[in-house]
């Protein structure tokens, strides 16, 4: 990961943060470009970001900051990280600890597929650690 920007929040502006001062953060797999997951960060979660070289994202669900891995163990290192053309979806770059990103257990977080008369949804990847096994109770 890069030395973080200057002082300046200039590279924060540039961001089209949502109503909710939000942007989506798509996370990449270095090296095979797999999508490994979908999340959120606000201004606070980019700048840690960048600092730690880590990636932070703002749950919505807890209504705070969330290092990626805080409990699992599965941190996701950030090798780079781009802004799209409408300056409004973050894309990172980033090695996987545990080839584990998903709290299901799986590699990623699109295990499911658009299956038969595509009116159901199958499973199409396998549980690598049992959550349990992962976060405990």
């Amino acid at each position: 990961m890069c030395a973080a920007p200057g002082d300046s929040a200039e590279w924060l502006d540039a961001v089209a943060w949502n109503s909710e001062g939000l942007a989506p953060v798509i996370a990449q797999e270095a090296g095979s470009g797999q999508v490994l997951m979908l999340a959120w960060m606000n201004r606070a979660a980019l700048q840690r970001t960048v600092e730690l070289g880590e990636a932070v994202y703002w749950s919505r669900s807890r209504g705070r900051l969330w290092h990626k891995g805080e409990s699992s163990g599965h941190v996701q290192h950030v090798e780079d990280i781009r802004l799209d053309c409408d300056g409004d979806t973050l894309l990172l770059t980033v090695r996987q600890d545990g080839g584990i990103a998903c709290h299901t257990g799986r590699h990623h977080c699109f295990f499911r597929r658009l299956a038969g008369e595509r009116d159901s949804w199958e499973t199409v990847e396998p549980v690598l650690k049992a959550p349990e096994a992962i976060y405990g109770e």
